[in-house]
């Protein structure tokens, strides 16, 4: 748990401890850093050209309409008298970069200019999830397996299964996807060749380390004699345990003159860096970015707020530049959350659960440079139930355009099998 997560919703803390409990079983984690090694890139030969996928969810209902700010909205000053980031151009501080006349980056924000001007990066906004939930754990869940009434039976995450429904890219590869964080998340789940993580630099056994070869060879030994699913289960651990030590994640040095955030979530996403470069077969990252439940002091200029928005425009700013300039391209970036917030602020100068937000989707193939949007407006008659944004556009149109455009799956249905659910095309993805 976060110091922060005294300003979030009881249900959100008991969320939180209760994925970081419920998860830690399974796969071991080393506690010391690993041998100094140098970077490895395996020069294996891919069957496919389809793009990497790294999948990050915002975790505690991310308020779009600050982290993409409709400045050119007079109802958003009314229903946030000391919330809103102040217009562009204005004397105070802390105001709005302008991105195309209405939307803006407040200046925590600023980190992802590089990509938004390159046009490698699009927001995707009054966005989400097509539910009346405005519950955390119901809202999670329906995202990460992709359906709005999911059926109690349907527990595999649209992620994995569009794993299950193709092939590796590298049909020799250990990994196809990687969750990195305590326990597998949910989008992942059902996805073949797919790990949860905690700390790349770190996989293996825990304990002592002087007796971690004869601990190994003893493990391997006695499930050598195992009948199948366990043996190959054990052969494939110990596999990944060699391939993940062979990568130098420790003294990963980003390209470009990259700089991540000197945090949990920089790492991961250094470390995600080295995983895609070294081209060892994974075709898919999920992690988290925490810290969005902001019911009080929500301060998206200059307080908490501003600090995860700094953390996570950093951290992919810094993924843009590393992979952009270290010929990684092939790489397609989304990131989503459960909801949005309440479009009024609060008594305790924070904003409570909502619905519609906002999604990012960074690339070198996304038709960038854009707040791609079908704008409800935010005037109290448009609001839905009279105070949130409304959802103009599924979350699953975008997902689907990566699919289909660049992660070589036509089959729609095999991952999104929602009766009604009929996708539409926003031209954010070009083959």
């Amino acid at each position: 748990m976060s110091k922060d997560s005294s300003h979030g919703c009881p249900e959100y803390a008991q969320l939180s401890r209760r994925h970081f409990l419920g998860l830690t079983s399974g796969l071991a984690v080393a506690a010391s850093i690993p041998t100094w090694l140098p970077q490895v890139v395996f020069a294996q030969e891919e069957n496919s050209s389809r793009d990497v996928l790294v999948s990050i969810f915002l975790r505690g209902a991310a308020d779009g309409l600050s982290l993409c700010v409709p400045f050119g909205e007079d109802a958003y000053y009314r229903h946030r008298p000391t919330l809103a980031v102040p217009r562009p151009g204005g004397p105070a501080t802390g105001s709005v970069i302008d991105l195309d006349g209405f939307f803006g980056f407040p200046p925590a924000m600023a980190p992802l200019l590089p990509a938004f001007q390159d046009g490698k990066l699009a927001m995707v906004h009054a966005c989400g999830l097509d539910s009346p939930t405005r519950s955390h754990f119901n809202a999670m869940h329906f995202v990460e397996v992709g359906a709005a009434n999911p059926p109690a039976s349907l527990t595999t995450g649209w992620l994995g299964r569009h794993l299950m429904a193709t092939a590796p890219t590298l049909q020799d590869g250990l990994l196809r996807a990687v969750g990195i964080g305590f326990g597998l998340p949910r989008v992942l789940v059902g996805g073949p060749r797919t790990l949860p993580v905690s700390d790349l630099a770190t996989f293996g056994l825990t304990g002592d380390p002087d007796t971690t070869a004869q601990r190994r060879a003893a493990i391997e030994a006695l499930y050598a004699a195992a009948p199948d699913p366990l043996r190959a289960a054990a052969e494939n651990t110990s596999r990944t345990i060699d391939l993940l030590q062979r990568i130098d994640f420790a003294g990963y040095q980003p390209s470009g003159g990259a700089v991540y955030p000197d945090d949990a979530f920089g790492s991961s996403l250094a470390a995600t860096a080295a995983l895609i470069k070294a081209q060892v077969g994974v075709e898919a990252v999920a992690l988290d970015a925490v810290g969005w439940d902001t019911h009080a002091a929500q301060a998206p200029v200059g307080g908490r707020m501003a600090a995860v928005m700094a953390s996570f425009a950093g951290g992919i700013g810094a993924l843009y530049q590393d992979l952009d300039s270290g010929g990684a391209q092939r790489v397609t970036v989304v990131a989503m959350t459960e909801f949005g917030r309440n479009a009024f602020e609060n008594a305790s100068g924070g904003t409570d659960h909502g619905h519609g937000s906002v999604m990012f989707v960074l690339g070198s193939h996304v038709a960038g440079g854009r707040v791609v949007r079908d704008w409800p407006g935010l005037e109290e008659d448009q609001l839905y139930e009279g105070q949130d944004l409304q959802v103009t556009i599924d979350y699953r149109d975008v997902l689907v355009e990566i699919l289909t455009k660049r992660l070589g799956n036509p089959d729609i249905r095999s991952v999104f099998a929602d009766e009604g659910y009929l996708p539409q095309d926003r031209g954010i993805m070009a083959l």
